[in-house]
């Protein structure tokens, strides 16, 4: 693949679950300005315990998944699908393509795919063994067997229902050659603007991670490099005035959490 531009690195930020959720479409939607055309990546953190699930969950099954030691917790609609996710204890990340890249245009699996080989080949380097799963549970043993997939970022039983993310495994999703344990997953929404990728490594199943601002520098390298770009770390985007403001008011109104 030919160079496509830059993947422009930007600072790592603490923010509220509804915050991060809004930045990250807002990067999808507003960034970067007209006339560029640059992919753009950021990791991110939590000022509260928070869980996240996908865009098309219906509530009441969200409610039932939540874990008896999650009462108080931030719970927010991401506007990516997937299950739900448990942010006390990850590593996260988005990943921002515009459209006319090669790897936005390529299949949901298929860009699944490339970000995770880069995922599991920083974790690899990083001290964690780490593979892709490159097989699954066919649709209808997945029926028997009362297990379903994870919306747009699902291979195995795909549109069969929701999950809980690192319960359950699903194809190209990262996971521990040794025992099968999921250690990273993945939400996906293409748009008009382009691909939004958001990501998540669960801590306690990567416990032989070295040094995670290396894996960081080695994700970022490796995404790059399916990109054709070149990584190249950028200040913070300049949103309009109240714009994020607003559109976290959004995501944390009930309206949006419990639209479904």
């Amino acid at each position: 693949m030919g160079a496509s531009g830059k993947l422009e690195v930007l600072p790592t930020r603490s923010d509220s679950a509804a915050a991060n959720m809004a930045a990250d479409f807002l990067l999808l939607r507003r960034y970067p300005e007209t006339g560029r055309a640059n992919a753009r990546f950021r990791a991110y953190d939590w000022h509260r315990p928070a869980f996240t699930f996908g865009y098309s969950q219906k509530i009441a099954w969200v409610r039932a998944q939540l874990p008896a030691d999650a009462e108080g917790v931030e719970l927010v609609r991401r506007p990516t699908g997937g299950g739900l996710v448990d942010h006390r204890d990850d590593w996260t990340y988005a990943l921002v393509i515009p459209r006319g890249h090669e790897l936005e245009k390529a299949r949901a699996v298929d860009s699944y795919r490339a970000v995770h080989a880069a995922l599991a080949a920083a974790l690899v380097a990083g001290g964690q063994a780490a593979v892709l799963k490159e097989r699954c549970v066919p649709a209808a043993d997945a029926d028997a067997a009362g297990e379903g997939g994870d919306g747009e970022l699902a291979g195995c039983a795909a549109a069969k229902g929701p999950t809980v993310c690192f319960t359950r495994a699903e194809l190209y999703d990262v996971v521990d050659p040794a025992t099968g344990a999921k250690i990273a997953g993945a939400a996906q929404k293409r748009s008009k603007e382009g691909l939004l990728f958001q990501g998540s490594i669960w801590r306690p199943a990567a416990a032989g991670v070295r040094d995670w601002e290396v894996l960081a520098e080695t994700f970022v390298a490796g995404v790059a490099a399916a990109l054709g770009a070149e990584a190249e770390a950028t200040s913070w985007p300049e949103f309009a005035e109240g714009e994020h403001e607003a559109l976290t008011e959004q995501y944390s109104a009930p309206e949006w959490t419990e639209a479904r």
